[in-house]
Formats: C-alpha cells, sequence, structure tokens
C-alpha cells in the first residue's frame, strides 16, 4: 500500500493522527498521548509506520485498538446531540443569556448573571475532581424546565449539587428554607431533595442532594434540611476524598448512563 495520507485531529484537547488509505478508510491512528499507534489490520503495519515515521517520537507500542469497555461502547453509540458530557458549568443559563442579554443598563445586575457565577465556580471546582477517578456533569436538562446543577459520580457515591451565589452574604438555614441575608426564604433544600429524587429515579442509584454555597460571609443552620448537605465552595475537595461506595466499573457504567439526553426523557 503506498501514498498513505497522516491527517491530525483534535478531540477534548488530545490530537490524533489517522492514517488513511487513498479511498478516505482510516486503517490506524497514533495517539500522542498514550504514545500507541493502534493498527485496525496488521496487513498494514510496515506502510503505516513508513508513513508516521516523521510524527513518531520516543518508544511507542503497535497493535490492535483495545477493547473497549461496556461503557465506552455506550459513550461511543450516543449521538453528539444526545451527549451532555460537553455541557459547560452553567449551559442552559449561558444560552439564555446569548438569546437574551437583557437591557444593557439596568438598576440591578441580572440574578441570571450572580447565578451563571455561581455555577461556572462551583463547576470549575468538580471538573478538577476528574483526576481522582469523578466525573462531573452540568446542567443535565430535566423534563418541565428543571435541571441538575452539576452531577457529581465517583468511588463516593453520586452527588446532585445545587450552586447558590452567597457571595459576602449571611446564609441561614432552617429546615426546608434558605435564606441570604434580608431576602426571602427560599425553599432551595426541598428543591434540591426533589431533583435528586429525581436522578436517582433515572439513574435507578442513589442520588444525594447537595446544596453549595458560592463565598458566603457566613453560615448559620438553625435546623438542618432533611437528607440535604451544605456546603461552600471551598468543602468541595472533601467530596474527593469520600470512597468505598462505588467501584471503578460502576462509576464508569453510570456515568455513560448519565451523560445520555434520553436517560432523563421519563423523569
Amino acid at each position: 500500500m503506498s501514498r498513505l495520507r497522516v491527517i491530525p485531529t483534535y478531540r477534548h484537547g488530545r490530537e490524533r493522527l489517522y492514517v488513511c488509505s487513498t479511498d478516505g478508510r482510516n486503517i490506524a491512528w497514533y495517539d500522542r498521548e498514550a504514545a500507541r499507534v493502534n493498527l485496525l489490520s496488521e496487513d498494514h503495519r510496515e506502510d503505516v509506520l513508513d508513513a508516521l515515521g516523521p510524527f513518531l517520537t520516543g518508544q511507542v507500542a503497535v497493535g490492535p485498538p483495545p477493547v473497549p469497555t461496556p461503557a465506552e461502547l455506550a459513550r461511543l453509540s450516543l449521538h453528539p446531540d444526545d451527549d451532555l458530557a460537553p455541557n459547560r458549568p452553567g449551559e442552559a443559563l449561558l444560552v439564555a443569556l446569548e438569546r437574551d442579554p437583557g437591557p444593557a443598563h439596568r438598576l440591578r445586575p441580572d440574578p441570571r448573571r450572580r447565578a451563571l457565577e455561581a455555577e461556572q465556580s462551583v463547576g470549575e471546582v468538580l471538573d478538577r475532581l476528574d483526576g481522582a477517578g469523578w466525573h462531573a456533569l452540568h446542567s443535565v436538562p430535566l423534563p418541565g424546565g428543571d435541571r441538575v446543577h452539576h452531577l457529581l459520580i465517583g468511588p463516593g457515591g453520586l452527588f446532585a449539587l445545587h450552586a447558590v451565589h452567597a457571595r459576602k452574604q449571611k446564609v441561614t438555614v432552617d429546615g426546608p428554607l434558605l435564606t441570604l441575608g434580608r431576602r426571602d426564604p427560599l425553599p432551595l433544600p426541598r428543591d434540591v431533595r426533589a431533583v435528586a429524587a429525581r436522578a436517582s429515579y433515572a439513574l435507578t442509584a442513589e442520588v444525594r442532594p447537595v446544596l453549595c454555597l458560592l463565598a458566603p460571609a457566613s453560615v448559620n443552620v438553625a435546623a438542618p434540611p432533611r437528607g440535604v448537605r451544605i456546603v461552600t465552595d471551598t468543602d468541595l475537595p472533601e467530596l474527593a476524598r469520600q470512597g468505598g461506595v462505588l467501584k471503578p466499573a460502576d462509576v464508569e457504567a453510570l456515568h455513560a448512563m448519565a451523560r445520555d439526553r434520553t436517560t432523563w426523557a421519563r423523569v
């Protein structure tokens, strides 16, 4: 085989070099990060290595692609429109603000922008837990207009997190009600518990509700809310230190299920 083409691609921040035949078929690819050349047929080994010669660095493994796990197969079968993994923190708010940014000048800040700041700040912290065996999904849509701000899946179990902008405000939690400064109480503990219950139904696994407060001045828990954990954004790394609930294979399987939009269609 001659005149093979090498085509670089970038996906999720990773570079791959695909080797294509003259009719456009992929016959191999080189994963730089994994230092591996994956061959779809051993018959083309020498031609592929000749084509990739200028691009190979250091020692590389050469052989057939690794067999995908069931979770990887499930991810590969997802239509891009149904894959929630690319959702950015605050995705729904970002889309809403792009469609309707609101007036340029207003007496009070748009509350959507404060909510977006909370979701983005919390989401950034959760995304950094990925290396510890955790996966975070953001802005998971639910029927009826509700959504899970953040779904965290890892060795310590599953958590539905609701981000609350509380910067420099006194927060009071009294059972099912949460009060920010001098505002009227809101039933946020009850709401996040209901969302977690819907997530549990969709995933057929326990999902624990968490209210995450962004940068509050103080937090006073007059009466703990039933079944809801109250944390601040600085407490989030503590979640990654929990374990003993899910095995790695279970984490991957639940993540593959949760990132599929159709999983949430009937909850």
